[in-house]
């Protein structure tokens, strides 16, 4: 297990060195100069000429230069720069941002899994009934309706009808634990349902594909219960292709977060990527980026983690 382990976190070094390329080129690809987007408006970078403004930013160095000062201070320091327009170092943003998006994706998550699992076990044990037939509608109608859509209809109709709208105010969960899952808990809610639709039926195909095995055949012979079958036969085998798409689905979080954030005015790295996207902030761009980039590399290690957990052949690969 430990040479499984190793190998794994051996393979993430060059994934994050290209991911931090990526991030680095392509925010300076989005249309628009901030140099031009700071020459007008009234503010002291108007005084300057753009040739000034640009060695003052130090954008007038070659893009391989300013690539290696970036990844060598985030590296070495933990300094992802300053924000162009707030003149606040982006790693106290990101700290401040980050754990407002971390809280709502595993409220999210956590919604999802508790909705998938049983949902599709249950589908499973119990195909072409009723409840068959209703987890199964109900993915296919949380497939077909975007969560962004539920989500601005949340919004504007309960407060056309009943003159109700979520808090706008947010309150961080150390200050009032109670007022921030008041706040969270739609945004997550109409995430969670909304991811758990593929989880639904993927746990319901593996749970067939493995309820239709010899071996369980056998176990059903033996005269075992439902539940000993499901639980330690079935479950476990099932769910290495659902972890799979777990793993996916959490990745896609964070980019869900993003127009959750918009929508329901939460201020997590979605709210602040948005701002900065405007405005052209590299730095906080890119940070945001790079943060992004990293969480999805380290639950994808997680998947492959489990891997290793759930069928021990794995181990030896």
């Amino acid at each position: 297990m430990q040479a499984f382990v190793i190998r794994r976190i051996a393979a993430l070094v060059p994934t994050l060195f290209f991911a931090s390329i990526i991030v680095f080129m392509i925010v300076r690809l989005i249309p628009g100069d901030v140099i031009d987007l700071m020459l007008s408006q009234d503010s002291g970078a108007d005084k300057l000429d753009r040739g000034a403004l640009e060695r003052a930013l130090g954008f007038d160095r070659p893009m391989a230069e300013q690539y290696l000062q970036w990844i060598g201070s985030v590296l070495l320091h933990g300094d992802f720069g300053t924000s162009l327009w707030r003149q606040t170092p982006v790693a106290d943003m990101l700290a401040a941002r980050l754990p407002v998006t971390l809280e709502l994706s595993l409220l999210a998550l956590a919604i999802a899994l508790s909705i998938a699992l049983p949902v599709g076990i249950l589908s499973a044990i119990r195909q072409d009934t009723a409840a068959d037939y209703i987890a199964r509608s109900f993915s296919i109608f949380m497939l077909a309706v975007p969560g962004f859509w539920i989500a601005t209809i949340v919004v504007v109709f309960p407060a056309i009808w009943w003159g109700w709208s979520p808090e706008v105010k947010f309150t961080p969960f150390r200050e009032d634990p109670l007022a921030n899952l008041k706040q969270l808990i739609i945004p997550a809610l109409i995430m969670g349902t909304s991811l758990s639709a593929v989880t639904i039926r993927m746990m319901r195909t593996t749970m067939l594909e493995v309820l239709r095995q010899e071996y369980v055949r056998t176990a059903w012979a033996k005269g075992l219960g439902e539940r000993v079958v499901v639980v330690r036969h079935v479950l476990r085998n099932a769910l290495i292709p659902v972890v799979t798409v777990i793993g996916l689905q959490a990745t896609l979080l964070i980019g869900g977060s993003v127009i959750m954030e918009q929508i329901f005015v939460i201020p997590g790295m979605g709210l602040l990527l948005i701002e900065a996207v405007f405005d052209r902030d590299y730095p906080i761009v890119t940070g945001v980026f790079l943060v992004t980039g990293v969480a999805i590399v380290l639950i994808n290690f997680l998947v492959d983690l489990s891997y290793g957990l759930l069928d021990p052949k794995v181990r030896l690969e």
